[in-house]
């Protein structure tokens, strides 16, 4: 009997962790080696990004993050921040993008200091485009950054949404490698 119930504990332990742990989205997004798709989004100053214009012309890393003014996104974009300098030694732009309006990039922008762009992604068209899927339960956007080289090509994928300043640490390691 007591086999029985643990045998029946793991099952539904499993079951309950691949429906809870299981990213949401099936769709197979951009992977290491693809060129990034051309997309076009507003920035946090309501001017029309064209990514044309940076991607393919010089290295850059591209995050997504769920919400702005959050404690978790307001420590990685702090942290760009910081390391700003250094992205820009390295000629890498730092872009990041989530589903908050133009006007709240605005304000984050100002509140921060942030001195990297930020795209309004309100209909989550561009998330959906490179495939970042929604993290643990479901329930957020995921937390994915992107390191794209200078041909415009995906040359590394990071995606932890608990760690949200690991995300500067990988690229700037990445980067100098």
């Amino acid at each position: 009997m007591k086999k029985l119930i643990i045998i029946g504990f793991v099952i539904i332990t499993g079951i309950m962790g691949a429906i809870f742990f299981k990213s949401t989205d099936n769709k197979k997004g951009l992977e290491v080696g693809d060129k990034v798709p051309y997309f076009e989004l507003l920035d946090q100053n309501g001017s029309l990004f064209k990514s044309d214009n940076v991607i393919g012309k010089q290295g850059v890393v591209i995050y997504f993050y769920p919400k702005d003014d959050t404690p978790g996104c307001t420590k990685q974009a702090c942290k760009f921040r910081d390391e700003f300098e250094v992205f820009s030694s390295l000629n890498v732009s730092v872009i990041g993008i989530s589903k908050d309006s133009v006007e709240s990039h605005k304000e984050f922008e100002k509140k921060y200091q942030l001195p990297f762009t930020l795209l309004a992604d309100v209909k989550n068209e561009v998330r959906k485009l490179f495939g970042v899927s929604k993290s643990a339960m479901g329930m957020l956007p995921g937390r994915v950054t992107y390191i794209i080289d200078k041909e415009g090509i995906i040359q590394y994928i990071f995606d932890d949404m608990m760690h949200a300043e690991k995300h500067i640490d990988v690229a700037l390691e990445f980067l100098r490698s």
